[in-house]
């Protein structure tokens, strides 16, 4: 398995650590952050998620960077994203910070795709994440972030920046998933 591969399963492994601290087993109480009150928790969940999600960019800029482009990582790179940003917005559903019909769009788009991936994959096609599905990812991780800080960064200015990036991060769930859909209608037209 080489590099950009592993850092990709290293953001898989991540996700159990992200759970068990945004759960606070530890009862680390709340702190200041930016004039408001947030779990310390939280605050550090969304630093591990942050962190997390940094590593999609890392392993794609040394698998291009280094030729080092495999069947796997194409395979791996778009599944740790989804099951990152999926228990993060189901953890966000179970705290009241998220809307669960929002969040029910998005994971139903994510699980359509990634059933269109593997019937592409059962006939020899791997598609890479294009650059809409990119933005996708992007808006997504930057709606959950905010969200696990619990909007702090913009209450000061009553700005519901949270709530914005997640209807944002929605509409780019919707488009990618449809656009991916249609550049690969040729799989439902010509299945028996």
């Amino acid at each position: 398995m080489n590099l950009p591969n592993k850092i990709t399963v290293s953001r898989i492994l991540l996700i159990p650590l992200f759970l068990v601290i945004v759960y606070d087993p530890f009862h680390w109480g709340d702190m200041q952050f930016i004039g408001a009150e947030l779990p310390v928790a939280h605050f550090i969940a969304a630093l591990i998620f942050i962190f997390a999600s940094a590593t999609d960019w890392v392993d794609g800029y040394y698998a291009r960077k280094y030729n080092l482009v495999t069947n796997l990582g194409k395979f791996l790179d778009p599944l740790a994203d989804k099951l990152l940003v999926s228990a993060a917005l189901i953890v966000l559903v179970e705290f009241g910070l998220a809307a669960s019909w929002l969040v029910i769009i998005i994971i139903c788009r994510e699980f359509a795709v990634t059933g269109l991936r593997a019937i592409l994959a059962g006939g020899g096609e791997v598609v890479a994440a294009n650059m809409l599905g990119k933005i996708k990812t992007w808006t997504q991780i930057v709606a959950i972030s905010a969200l696990l800080l619990h909007n702090t960064i913009f209450e000061l200015v009553s700005l519901p920046f949270a709530d914005i990036a997640l209807w944002v991060a929605t509409f780019f769930t919707i488009w990618s998933g449809w656009d991916y859909f249609a550049k690969n209608k040729q799989v439902f037209i010509n299945s028996k």
